[in-house]
This record gives C-alpha cells, structure tokens and sequence, in this order.
C-alpha cells in the first residue's frame, strides 16, 4: 500500500490541469495521506473517455500528440473506433507489465511463441509480442494467415507457446479436428490467453488443456488500464498487479441511471463485484479509478504464494452483459462454461432479447466438428437439459448449419444483445462525455 501511494501521489499531482480529472482534483488536498482519501476522487467510465470526433484518441491521451510514438484503437460506442496512443515510456511500461504474465507461463529464451491474431490497429496481442522478443523468445507472427496456415506454421515451427483468444484456441482445435490434425502430439505445452471471460473459467480451460495437451495461462488487461492480472500458481484464477495498479471492488448502485455519482461500498471477500482500477505507470494515459465493468470475486486471504489479490475464476463477466432472468443472474461466461460440457469446439451463439420487460436467452449452435449426425441430433436436447438442471431456468437451443455462425479470431462475437436500453431518452444528455 505504501509503494502505491508513493507512486499515485505524484501522479495526481502531475494531473492538476488534465481535462478529466481537473474538476475531481480540485477540492483534493495532495499528497493524500492514505489511500482511504483516494475515494474522494470521482470514479470515470467508459463514455467518460470517448472522443467527440472520428479519429481522435480518447480523452485519457491528453499530451501533445507528437509526444506519443504507439497508436491502437479499440471499438467504442459512437459507431467508430476509440484511439489509444502511448508515448515510449508508457509502452516500457506495459512491457514491464507482461512479464507477469510471462513468468507465470514459465517463459524463457527457449521457447518459440505463435501470435494468433491479426496484427491489425486493435492491441490484441501487440505487447505480448514485444514483451516476448524483450524476454529473448522467438516469436512467429501469425497475422494474414488462415486458421489451418497457422496450425500448418506452428507446426513447421516446433512452437512452443500459442498467444490467441479462449475462443480462437477452441476454433482452432475445431480446424484441426477437420483436418485430422492430431495436436496432442504438437509442441505447444503452454497458452496464453486474454481478451474474454474464459481462461480460469474451469470448464472452458479444461476444454482447451484436453485439446492441445497444454497448460492455459489466462490475462487480463485493457486498451483503456494496461495488462493488470495475470494467472495464479494454481491456474484457480488471475492475480492483479499491485504493483502497478490500484484495485477497489465496489458494489454499485446504478439504478438510477439519472445519477452521475451512484453510490456504491466496498465489497466483501467473495462478493460479486465490479473491479475499478487505477494504473500508476501510464503517465500519458492515467486512468484513474476506472470503472471497467468486469465482475470479479475479490479475495484476500488465501494460501497462494503470491500475496496480490486473488480473482477466483478471473473476470466473470461484465456488468452490462449480465440478464436477470426469472430471478437468476446470468452471465455469457457462465452459458460458455456450460455449453463447452456438452460440446467443446462447437460454434455458437447467444442472443438475448426482451419480452414483456423481461430478459429473455435462446442459443444458436453448429454440430461439433467430426461429431456423428446421431450425436448432433441429441447436441440441443443435451444442453437445454444441462442449463435447466445448472441454472434452473429453460433456455431455448436450436441447431443451425455449420458455418452459419460468425467466428473471429478477436474477443468473442458469440453474444448478441438485442435488448433495448431502459435509460429515459434525456440520460444521454446528463451523461458527460
């Protein structure tokens, strides 16, 4: 806690005139005595951050722009994507970052890492990449190249490492399966993932470990915070990097969406609750208590070896994703849990929808790659009974043809919401931007 204050406390000092944090800072007496004072501080969301033009970065990003030599992009909610820029030493910094991430996975100089996404302006893997050639490994870019390339490339390679998404790992077990790849007998014992809910979810890790006969090491980061968690000793969940970030777990109250300031308490160990972080080595991008809309379950006393606070089975989801419905509380990543019990690399999707002022949930879902026609006519029988015995509600599944469903090597597009907003039409107006 005393290293985080010595390295927030001149942070926010260095903030005094930026565009976000002004009005916050001004009634704050500096350097804060403790970090109970730090909630005198105004938490920011997502729509706080958002440009007012196509092509502008984010209001984070308040240097002159010739001070940043990183630019990346990430979707935003104005209908075009949201610009993220870092200047040298904030890049330095994210690097430094990932290798957490890299000395749970075991990673050294001998290893051999295939970067399974597109290379594109989105983050995706991009630090994971320089973080590895910073530690010595050689790495093999994946971007422009189909799935059965790659697996062909990881092959030729002798690779050791695979860095993609939980979702492209299951698809690409899926392409192999098509192409009687057999990837147990690969070299890859180790694989990184982030971008979704996924990688300490056990019944999505174990989906992908039995597959590739590899370890899954989950992450967790944002374009928004920097690369924040990384996997536990005993792959039970990730652990934030106290280090360099700052950690509350609030439980708010939003529902009065009118309300600029929702109050909110801090949550008890095991309790559901949005993460609010706050990075202390983006200088050109600080983003202070952040509300990053993952739900996690907080704990501080645990017998793991690493003191920094443990998130049982990571990120479970987020806030603006979660149902309520008939009662129950439901997350995509929970669906994906359970739907990888019955079928481990089928495509699929969720669609969530509202009738009668309630949410309501239906799946959509291809046969297994190489399942029996007799397997696949049972395949939404299976699972609705399985999502009515976990989660005690009926969940229409249908079966639709293969190749129907959108797949992506990115963040998952397997949830559709299609339910219409419940803010009042003046919400927008009262909601900064």
């Amino acid at each position: 806690m005393r290293l985080q204050l010595s390295k927030l406390n001149p942070l926010l000092d260095s903030l005094r005139d930026h565009p976000l944090y002004a009005a916050s800072l001004a009634d704050v007496e500096l350097p804060l005595p403790s970090l109970d004072a730090f909630t005198a501080i105004e938490p920011i969301r997502k729509t706080d951050l958002l440009a007012e033009r196509l092509g502008d970065p984010s209001r984070l990003f308040a240097m002159p722009r010739q001070s940043y030599r990183r630019f990346h992009q990430t979707s935003g909610s104005r209908g075009w994507p949201m610009s993220v820029l870092d200047t040298a030493e904030d890049w330095a910094w994210w690097l430094e970052c990932w290798q957490y991430v890299l000395d749970a996975a075991e990673i050294t100089s001998n290893d051999v890492a295939m970067m399974a996404f597109s290379f594109g302006p989105f983050i995706g893997f991009w630090t994971a990449n320089d973080a590895l050639v910073h530690r010595g490994a050689l790495v093999v870019p994946g971007g422009g190249l189909s799935s059965l390339a790659r697996l062909k490339l990881m092959q030729q390679q002798r690779c050791t490492v695979l860095c993609c998404t939980p979702t492209y790992a299951l698809h690409l077990a899926g392409v192999a399966a098509e192409h009687d790849i057999d990837l147990a007998s690969n070299c890859v014992s180790r694989i990184i993932v982030a971008g979704e809910p996924g990688g300490s979810v056990p019944a999505i890790r174990e989906a992908i470990q039995s597959r590739w006969n590899a370890r899954v090491v989950d992450h967790a980061g944002a374009s928004e915070l920097g690369a924040w968690g990384f996997a536990s000793d005993d792959d039970s969940g990730l652990h934030v990097i106290e280090s360099e970030f700052i950690a509350e777990f609030l439980v708010f109250d939003d529902r009065d969406p009118t309300s600029r300031v929702p109050t909110s308490r801090s949550a008890q160990p095991g309790e559901a609750s949005e993460l609010v972080m706050t990075n202390l080595g983006r200088h050109g991008g600080p983003a202070i208590r952040y509300r990053t809309g993952d739900i996690v379950r907080p704990q501080w006393d645990h017998d793991l070896d690493c003191r920094f606070v443990h998130l049982p089975d990571g990120v479970l989801g987020r806030s603006d994703d979660m149902m309520v419905i008939r009662g129950v509380n439901v997350f995509p990543s929970s669906i994906e849990a359970i739907v990888r019990e019955i079928t481990p690399t089928a495509e699929f999707r969720m669609i969530a929808t509202r009738h009668n002022e309630m949410d309501q949930l239906e799946i959509e879902i291809e046969p297994e790659p190489g399942g029996t026609p007799s397997h696949s006519c049972s395949l939404d029988q299976d699972l609705s009974e399985l999502l009515r015995e976990r989660l005690a509600l009926r969940v229409p599944v249908s079966i639709v043809e293969s190749g129907s469903l959108p797949q992506s090597e990115g963040k998952s597009r397997r949830w559709v919401d299609q339910r219409p907003s419940r803010q009042p039409p003046s919400a927008e107006r009262q909601t900064p931007d």
